[in-house]
């Protein structure tokens, strides 16, 4: 892990302080609101519905053009929420982590809808959280000890494990600040103009989008319908 993140790391519990709502709770409530729909935000599973329905059933170009419109909406909101410099940090960073991770969850909920999953199974629902860590925290979590497995089998595991649904939103929650801080103290040393920190944060948003993304298209394959077989 860089230098950079680690520092980013340590700066999680002053942004709790500054955003105290931010805890495994706000997680689990994101991804309830991504995948039953928020305001202009239709429900994930209607959303990838209406997608295939204009690819006319190909599944790997809907997630394509899935993945395509959640980058660009995650630039946006990434440029307006880092508008004005560190002096609106404690304002613009409670709104920077509820939008990045409510478009990754509505991002991920709809691929894991296209693949055949279930978004009611509680199984599913950990494993679209588990991909917001990305592939490389995510092994190397694994490979600590701190979460079981991946997110394919978390999402076909044969039994619900309570225990994981704290696990999972608690380590999700630290990787979400810890990226928002960690480029606003990047903004902060070298900014001083409020433009530069909406460039940053459109790019660091999207891109952050972008592979995760792509990582569970790779890792959540597609299952055999429910009544199959």
């Amino acid at each position: 892990m860089g230098v950079g993140k680690t520092l980013a790391r340590s700066l999680v519990p002053a942004a709790v302080k500054i955003a105290p709502q931010f805890t495994a709770g706000f997680v689990r409530e994101v991804l309830d609101r991504a995948i039953g729909g928020f305001g202009p935000l239709s429900g994930a599973a209607a959303a990838a519905d209406r997608r295939l329905t204009r690819a006319q059933g190909d599944v790997d170009q809907t997630i394509h053009d899935l993945i395509e419109s959640h980058v660009r909406m995650a630039g946006v909101q990434g440029f307006a929420t880092n508008l004005g410099g560190i002096v609106t940090l404690a304002l613009t960073m409670p709104a920077n982590v509820s939008g990045l991770a409510i478009l990754q969850c509505h991002q991920v909920a709809g691929i894991a809808h296209l693949r055949g999953y279930d978004l009611e199974d509680r199984r599913v629902r950990n494993a679209v959280l588990a991909c917001l860590l990305g592939e490389d925290t995510l092994d190397a979590l694994v490979e600590q000890g701190s979460l079981p497995s991946t997110p394919m089998a978390i999402a076909t595991a044969p039994v619900h494990d309570p225990e994981l649904d704290r696990q999972v939103a608690t380590l999700v929650t630290t990787e979400l600040l810890a990226r928002v801080t960690g480029r606003r103290l990047i903004i902060s040393f070298g900014r001083r103009t409020p433009l530069l920190g909406g460039g940053v944060g459109a790019v660091s948003d999207a891109y952050s989008t972008y592979r995760v993304g792509r990582y569970a298209d790779r890792e959540l394959l597609a299952r055999p319908p429910a009544h199959a077989g």
